[in-house]
């Protein structure tokens, strides 16, 4: 479809005002702490603001109100643990991070487990990063094209390289405040998507569109009684494997994800990175309810309105979107695709080109300057936002391929890795040594070949009575237990190194110490 003058004029202040923003906050960024932890001096509500943005992507815009307007909002009650998770998270892991680790997460784990436990956890998280960051940019495409019509190659490659330009000149900085401005942009969308499907004239009455999408069952949570067979169902279609794969997700994600960790480590002391951590969950969880309430109320909109219903659901908001919505109205909304895209790139970059100049660089240069360090950081985004598009570009759709979810699901359950078990591994047992580690992490590996080759879902390999029997969405929940546990055992069977200072690099160290006893007189 056609903008209208005034949507091109809305999409274009949104790119005008981000640019100008990145430009700004890029003076003075000399030093690699000012350039990687913005020099550890950013407020609280900020800091909130940046975590909140870089969890909130395309896929709370487009997929979770296509799942919602399929299904109900089975999703709603394994987003609700995000608070609990953090709860937990802002009092032990925040504080900690902040008192073990420069700028990286994996300083940690290098500290604890050696240079094989350090490369292990980063690349695996570059990997990941590149490869999620691919399908973002590559989701955020198809938005854009049924909304706009433009091409998904030229929209991958703008929006890439538009965020490469002001993750590269501003670092850290550049991507919290420009967060903060994309945040609010992707509220104020939400809000007038809701309120334009609520207040819908085309369904009769204001709000009629809840009354009839209740009738129709969509506002159903999907909460029924527990069975154990539903562990061995292919269909991932009950809220009681929800909440444990999500539960486990944002655990390892606010605990070990480098692109969390290193939000905690811009606020400027450790209370204040931890009421950020727990007030970005407060603010997460009532953005994601509105675009699933909103994806099931358009049930009710295109049933009262006798209108055509989208093609397939999970393009419900987008098709929505591109022919119910008023001149002008439609420019914001498209400059809230592009917002949740970009803070989710330009945090996942910084973090990116964080890891690779401090766990990479560092290690084969020890004593570079300040200087190089910056330089060497600004060309990891550039070369980390290349490979982001590229990977968008091989993801674009073909004749005869996989889905692309089945893709994301499959090659990410490779790439997690157990690196929740690895953290927990160190963090909570002190006995944990270096030979245990790698033991538990070549074990990992095997099980999740085993497991992703022979699952029901999408067998590749027939092993007969070998075949992995569980449901799919338990691969990597137990990948990090398979970890946790065949470490632990193989520390203590077959010991191995263990750091000095094991005690300061363990859960243990952040409980008070007990009062000595008084002296007797």
């Amino acid at each position: 479809m056609r903008l209208a003058p005034l949507d091109l004029a809305v999409i274009a202040l949104y790119f005008v005002l981000i640019g100008a923003i990145g430009f700004y906050v890029s003076r003075g960024k000399k030093t690699a702490e000012k350039f990687f932890v913005a020099g550890r001096s950013i407020p609280m509500w900020a800091v909130a603001f940046t975590i909140m943005a870089t969890i909130i992507g395309t896929g709370t815009i487009v997929g979770h109100p296509g799942t919602a307007y399929q299904i109900g909002l089975v999703l709603l009650i394994p987003h609700m643990t995000v608070p609990i998770v953090l709860l937990v998270v802002a009092r032990i892991v925040v504080p900690f991070y902040r008192r073990v680790v420069r700028m990286s997460a994996y300083e940690y784990i290098g500290e604890r487990f050696g240079l094989g436990g350090r490369f292990y956890t980063s690349f695996g998280f570059l990997a990941d990063r590149i490869f999620d960051l691919g399908v973002t940019l590559l989701t955020t495409a198809l938005a854009v094209n049924v909304l706009t019509g433009w091409d998904l190659q030229s929209v991958i490659l703008g929006v890439g390289l538009f965020t490469i330009f002001y993750t590269m000149i501003g670092g850290v900085v550049a991507v919290v405040w420009t967060d903060v401005v994309q945040g609010i942009i992707l509220i104020a969308g939400g809000i007038f998507i809701l309120f334009r499907i609520l207040l819908a004239p085309e369904a009769g009455a204001p709000f009629a569109v809840v009354a009839e999408t209740y009738r129709q069952g969509k506002l159903t949570l999907g909460i029924g009684g527990f069975s154990w067979d539903v562990l061995f169902s292919t269909h991932n279609n009950t809220m009681w494997l929800f909440i444990l794969a999500y539960a486990v997700q944002w655990t390892r994600r606010y605990s070990t994800d480098q692109h969390i960790v290193q939000r905690y480590l811009v606020a400027k002391d450790d209370r204040s990175a931890s009421r950020a951590a727990f007030v970005s969950a407060v603010i997460c969880l009532p953005i994601f309810a509105m675009f699933m309430f909103a994806g099931a109320c358009l049930n009710g909109f295109f049933t009262l309105g006798h209108l055509p219903p989208p093609p397939m659901p999970d393009s419900a908001m987008p098709y929505f979107l591109a022919n119910y919505m008023p001149v002008g109205l439609l420019g914001l909304v498209v400059a809230a695709v592009f917002a949740a895209a970009m803070s989710t790139v330009s945090a996942d970059l910084s973090s990116v080109a964080t890891v690779l100049t401090t766990d990479y660089f560092l290690f084969l240069k020890p004593r570079a300057s300040d200087r190089a360090q910056v330089l060497c950081g600004r060309i990891m985004v550039v070369i980390g936002g290349s490979l982001t598009i590229l990977v968008a570009w091989l993801l674009l759709p073909k004749e005869g391929s996989a889905p692309l979810m089945e893709r994301v699901v499959t090659i990410g359950s490779i790439l997690a890795g157990g690196t929740l078990g690895l953290f927990c591994l160190g963090f909570f047992t002190r006995t944990a040594t270096r030979r245990g580690c790698y033991i538990g992490v070549v074990v990992c590996l095997l099980y999740t070949i085993w497991a992703i080759l022979t699952e029901p879902g999408g067998r590749v390999i027939n092993a007969g009575r070998y075949n992995f029997p569980l449901n799919p969405l338990l691969i990597g929940v137990i990948g990090h237990l398979i970890l946790f546990g065949t470490g632990w055992m193989a520390s203590k069977l077959l010991g191995g190194y263990v750091p000095n200072n094991v005690e300061r690099l363990t859960y243990w160290s952040m409980r008070p110490a007990k009062a000595a006893p008084a002296a007797a007189a």
